[in-house]
């Protein structure tokens, strides 16, 4: 098992020094999902939730939420993303599947900003329908995939 790396020589949490890294492109992939009530996907569906598009707004906050991943996460690295995309996905039941894909050319990898990017475009999905269905359950957020950097590929 590796060491942990985020703490310093008076075992106090740091943020790990990054200087001596290579650039290399990285990326990261990752899914969750949100269950409701089929009337509320079928309301999604027809465009009738009141506070608007239901995953146009989901989508833009995924992707803002990639962005500010530092500002929130404490020993996460301010990291130049070049690229986030979010797709949706529903067995036209009752689950929204989210995935996102972060990529960066830099010397720290993507991950976090993937996860979050997911958990927040599914806890958008949330607040845009709690009106309706209270009852809605986010499960399975994990990353799915990612490469770059010393530790190579990684599938889930």
């Amino acid at each position: 098992m590796d060491e942990l790396t985020h703490f310093n020589d008076q075992n106090r949490a740091k943020m790990v020094d990054v200087t001596d890294k290579k650039v290399t492109s990285r990326f990261a992939v990752a899914t969750g999902k949100i269950k409701m009530h089929p009337e509320t996907l079928n309301r999604i569906h027809e465009g009738k939730i009141k506070k608007g598009d239901v995953l146009a707004v989901a989508q833009i906050a995924g992707i803002m939420a990639a962005k500010q991943t530092s500002s929130l996460i404490p020993m996460c690295h301010l990291i130049p993303l070049t690229g986030v995309d979010i797709h949706f996905e529903d067995d036209d039941k009752t689950t929204i599947t989210v995935t996102t894909k972060v990529k960066t050319k830099h010397v720290t990898g993507v991950e976090i900003e993937a996860i979050l990017a997911a958990q927040t475009a599914l806890l958008t999905i949330y607040d845009m329908c709690k009106a309706i269905d209270r009852g809605m359950l986010i499960t399975d957020v994990h990353l799915v995939e990612k490469d770059g950097g010393k530790s190579g590929h990684f599938t889930y």
